[in-house]
């Protein structure tokens, strides 16, 4: 990781875990999970707000008046519409997508979740994925929620990611793997 990633997401999970500590404690984690997923949809959607938390050209007082405006205009809940604003005070808001992901996972943590990153040759079927989701879950002994990407030039098979495990049962992998062995023996 670069060094002004690194120094990004550990600013975020800081504030993520004051933010999250604060909606928990109020009784708040559904609130916060919503005003998560609607907030990063938002930055993925807006240039202007990505602009806004980004670029150097905004006043600490422009940041904070625009963010209390977008917490209002959404419905955000105190702790995060608070964490914003003290973010945007201390011209911390260059880290809102890093926070965003560690509430994620803060709060899929504290629902007994874990999120499975797959990429498969093909678009898997609804019967697939949801086959695939019970493997997991029955061989984590947690809910498995899955984020599911297409590569054709994987020819075949699928890469499950999940934690530090890997499974690689694609045809590009097998390829690769009797194309070293040949090479080792001739």
């Amino acid at each position: 990781m670069s060094e002004p990633a690194s120094i990004s997401a550990a600013i975020a999970g800081r504030y993520a875990t004051a933010i999250f500590e604060l909606a928990r404690d109020a009784g708040g984690l559904g609130a916060l999970e919503s005003d998560v997923g609607a907030l990063s949809a938002a930055l993925a959607d807006s240039a202007d707000l990505r602009e806004l938390i980004s670029s150097p050209v905004y006043s600490r007082e422009e940041q904070g008046a625009a963010i209390a405006t977008l917490a209002q205009k959404m419905g955000l809940s105190a702790a995060l519409a608070n964490g914003l604003a003290l973010m945007a005070q201390k011209r911390r808001l260059f880290a809102l997508p890093q926070l965003l992901k560690a509430l994620a996972e803060a709060i899929a943590t504290e629902k007994g979740e874990v999120t499975a990153e797959v990429v498969s040759a093909a678009a898997l079927s609804d019967a697939q994925a949801e086959k695939l989701a019970a493997t997991l879950n029955q061989q984590t002994g947690k809910t498995v929620k899955l984020n599911i990407a297409v590569d054709e030039s994987l020819i075949g098979g699928m890469i499950v990611k999940l934690g530090s495990r890997m499974i690689d049962t694609s045809v590009k992998s097998k390829l690769a793997s009797l194309q070293n062995t040949m090479k080792e023996v001739g």
